[in-house]
């Protein structure tokens, strides 16, 4: 199903192998290949520039450190010559959370032009279209943030909003993480009243695009998480909740945060409530 079928309010989030080829020669592109430097090395999107990203975490979102960490960000997209004011495409292996973790970045330093390659590489060979191995150097520049506060949450926005009936509070990680019978930190168990929605039901895994409209809907508004409330996203690391905000983003939900410390912050942080959800 093509994009254009899949009934997204904000279509243009996703671009197909088609729309990047034809915008391959269009200044001010920046494609940012999210994969391992292994697979980066075996072929790329002609023009790519690479930017692992997997690693690239915070668990603390006090003040003082998530500015550090913001600031490190829009250096490490300035360092591969990525501007504020062009057009950024992020690629990974399909339409998966390093792709989805570099669009919400993007979002959050102020960046207005940003998409994800829907079905990454892998649909990019599908459709026939070539890979390239030669390496080009990228020219720093310096990327001017402004940064979007109301798409981040800190484990003191979580907090607030445990309570706050006019928000919801979705966990994309598995369901043994949700549980707590999979410990991925000090603490296991879940933020209190989160609803679970793993990530992996937001995308076609059969061809790693993601999943029309409605059945994206669906899958939130089974949980409470409609457009009039606030939603706040989380996983481990912010990777898996991030992919939920560009489901999200797509059916053009007005308030959406992503709990960019998540359970790597909550799970080791002493004070915080903690939940053990029912099997």
């Amino acid at each position: 199903m093509d994009i254009a079928e899949r009934g997204y309010i904000n279509p243009d989030l996703l671009w197909s192998p088609q729309m990047l080829r034809e915008q391959l020669r269009q200044p001010g592109l920046s494609i940012i290949d999210t994969r391992s430097a292994e697979n980066f090395a075996k072929g790329r999107i002609p023009g790519s520039k690479h930017f692992d990203l997997y690693f690239v975490n915070t668990d603390d979102t006090d003040p003082a450190p998530l500015e550090s960490f913001t600031r490190m960000w829009a250096n490490l997209l300035g360092w591969r010559g990525v501007k504020e004011t062009g057009t950024i495409v992020f690629v990974g292996e399909f339409t998966d959370m390093c792709a989805a973790r570099g669009f919400w970045f993007a979002e959050y330093l102020g960046h207005t032009n940003v998409h994800v390659l829907d079905g990454g590489t892998f649909a990019w060979t599908a459709a026939g279209l070539p890979l390239e191995t030669e390496s080009t150097t990228p020219k720093p520049v310096k990327f001017i943030s402004t940064p979007k506060v109301e798409t981040v949450a800190t484990y003191s926005s979580v907090l607030d909003a445990i309570d706050d009936p006019e928000c919801v509070i979705v966990d994309n990680r598995s369901r043994g993480e949700f549980l707590g019978t999979d410990k991925r930190a000090r603490y296991g168990g879940a933020i209190p009243s989160a609803k679970h929605r793993d990530w992996e039901d937001l995308y076609n895994h059969d061809n790693g695009c993601m999943k029309p409209a409605d059945q994206l809907r669906e899958a939130f508004d089974e949980l409470g998480a409609t457009p009039d409330k606030e939603i706040t996203l989380y996983c481990n690391t912010g990777y898996r909740s991030a992919h939920a905000y560009l489901a999200l983003r797509l059916l053009d939900y007005p308030r959406i945060r992503n709990y960019v410390g998540s359970w790597q912050e909550w799970g080791n942080r002493d004070g915080l409530p903690i939940w053990k959800p029912d099997a």
